[in-house]
């Protein structure tokens, strides 16, 4: 949610800004709102100093047995009043609320002005891109061959875009889990924490999936408002929900590794093949907490803590910068690691690490306390895959596969999986 003082007293940059992203919104209505909102807000002061000065003026005539009932009269009219224009005060509210929950958040000034991904621009690169010297296949061609990819049996027992992994690649997806958790806890000093995969509406509000995403999730049935989560960002930054984080406790690091559910509404004929786009996969999620002037630090070592799963995997990749058409509705700024596919010929999202600003901990209220300043201020909060599991699993069989289906595994897995290559059945 952005400041409410930027769209008081700045609603031509706020409007400039959301335009790069593509969003037309009509900021007049937010100000006849907020105009109406300070009118009710000054009428109802004023009415309840009266009704204080006239309470007095009905105590004074009580105790001096003198006749009340006149004062008392204007006293009942008063709180009548005062009651209308506290429900009307807390209708515009509501809709002053409303409103602001459907603003995305403004671009760092940084950020490539574009529309599409095609306007992304490119940061660096790792890696070189394998040569092969054979008709390559791609990952669902090889875990057929090796056993261990069924998509057959996942639409059977779900529907389509939900897979099965088998024997040695069920173990790889496990090991990948393990290697990646290890990797940041151990060296890159993030504390691990486990969250449900059902979250509610006031976790979604906080993060920014609802109230405009609400096609994206699957929503379970029941009055409570609980959907399965989408990402493991969802649960993590809402731990900070209405909480008060001492300035020692900064930065916060916590990764956590869970299931995500998504209905990938709006994408149906793309991506459809294999695990690159399905409605249940595994990520390793990244996230930060942060005072408000570490954030651009902090979003640089989130991501090079991805980038070093994919080095040591030995995956060629490159980062990009997000666009300001394409960022997501909560970020600032993203920067998105791709894997090379030798399958497609291109690049492809593995891993995006956002900055969220104080966008979303003003949603949630979470905040820390500023000793110097003697004051509580809004977190910046950050979040990162590290990394997309399918995706890395999906990376290996086509980069590191031979000639006759079987796949050479990164040396790095070598005491997390205890083998060095998975064979054709």
């Amino acid at each position: 949610m952005l400041d409410p003082k930027l769209l008081r007293n700045s609603p031509d940059i706020v409007n400039r800004a959301l335009k790069k992203r593509g969003f037309e919104t009509d900021l007049s209505i937010w100000q006849k709102l907020e105009n109406s909102r300070k009118g009710l807000q000054a009428d109802t002061e004023k009415m309840q100093a009266s009704l204080n000065k006239i309470s007095k003026e009905i105590g004074k005539l009580k105790n001096t047995q003198k006749d009340s009932s006149k004062k008392e009269k204007e006293a009942s009219a008063l709180t009548k009043d005062i009651k209308e224009n506290s429900s009307n005060l807390d209708s515009i509210l509501q809709e002053l609320n409303k409103f602001s929950l459907g603003i995305p958040n403004i671009p760092d000034l940084d950020v490539p002005e574009g529309n599409t991904e095609k306007d992304n621009k490119e940061i660096r690169s790792w890696g070189k891109i394998p040569e092969f010297s054979f008709e390559i296949r791609d990952h669902l061609e090889i875990g057929q061959l090796i056993g261990g990819i069924d998509m057959e049996a996942g639409s059977r027992v779900t529907g389509s875009r939900f897979s099965v992994l088998k024997s040695d690649l069920a173990g790889l997806h496990r090991a990948l889990i393990q290697f990646m958790l290890e990797t940041h806890i151990c060296q890159h000093g993030y504390q691990e924490v486990y969250v449900p995969y059902i979250v509610n509406k006031d976790s979604l509000l906080g993060t920014g999936q609802l109230p405009k995403f609400e096609e994206d999730l699957f929503k379970l049935q029941g009055d409570q408002n609980y959907y399965l989560s989408s990402t493991a960002e969802i649960p993590v930054t809402n731990l900070l929900r209405d909480q008060i984080v001492d300035s020692k406790e900064l930065p916060l690091k916590w990764v956590s590794h869970t299931p995500c559910f998504r209905s990938e509404a709006g994408s149906y004929g793309k991506d459809t093949r294999g695990l690159m786009r399905v409605h249940q996969f595994e990520k390793v999620e990244l996230f930060q907490a942060v005072e408000g002037n570490s954030s651009e630090e902090a979003l640089e070592e989130i991501t090079s803590h991805a980038e070093a799963i994919m080095q040591s995997l030995e995956i060629p990749y490159r980062v990009v910068s997000l666009c300001s058409g394409d960022l997501g509705f909560s970020a600032a700024k993203t920067y998105d690691i791709e894997a090379w596919i030798p399958s497609q010929s291109k690049y492809r999202e593995i891993s995006s690490c956002s900055n969220f600003r104080d966008f979303q901990s003003r949603r949630m209220q979470a905040r820390w306390k500023n000793v110097d300043q003697k004051k509580n201020e809004l977190l910046h909060t950050l979040n990162g895959s590290g990394l997309a599991v399918g995706r890395t699993l999906l990376a290996i069989l086509e980069l590191n596969q031979l000639e006759d289906g079987s796949v050479k595994l990164p040396k790095v897995l070598k005491n997390y999986f205890h083998k060095d290559a998975i064979s054709v059945d």
